[in-house]
């Protein structure tokens, strides 16, 4: 089995997106070590100001408000890029990597000019025992039932 794959798109502001993992091999879970995402705009004359969450549970985090409380809240990230010198390039990125993925998970974005975000997440595939894989199921069945 392939340890390392990438997730990759472009969805609009406002919009979510499903990161599909109902298919997983089963005895395996994955975790997401890389987040990142990247205007679809005009980057050489245009700032831009985008956010993005990944959330395990049943709706979405909006990545404008990210609540660190919540156990379902995998990933959070900021970039922006404003022409004044006094504002530099700046990006940011929290990813929970210890959180075993054995569910769908959703990815929310928001761009200041409504504009679609690209973005891609690299995981990694991690084996488990048969009960390991019973207490990650059933631990990210309770976040996404809440």
């Amino acid at each position: 089995m392939n340890k390392e794959f990438v997730m990759r798109g472009q969805t609009a502001s406002g919009k979510t997106e499903i990161l599909n993992f109902s298919g997983h091999k089963p005895g395996y879970a994955y975790r997401l070590v890389e987040f990142k995402m990247f205007p679809s705009t005009n980057i050489n004359g245009d700032h831009y100001d985008m956010v993005g969450s990944i959330t395990a549970g049943k709706t979405a985090v909006a990545p404008t408000d990210p609540d660190f409380n919540n156990e379902g809240l995998i990933a959070t990230g900021f970039i922006e890029n404003d022409h004044a010198k006094h504002y530099p390039h700046s990006e940011s990125y929290v990813i929970n990597d210890m959180f075993l993925i054995t569910q769908n998970l959703i990815l929310m974005v928001q761009d200041t000019h409504n504009t679609a975000t690209n973005w891609q997440c690299k995981f990694v595939a991690e084996k488990m025992s048969k009960a390991e894989e019973a207490v990650n199921n059933y631990k990210q069945y309770t976040i996404s039932d809440e």
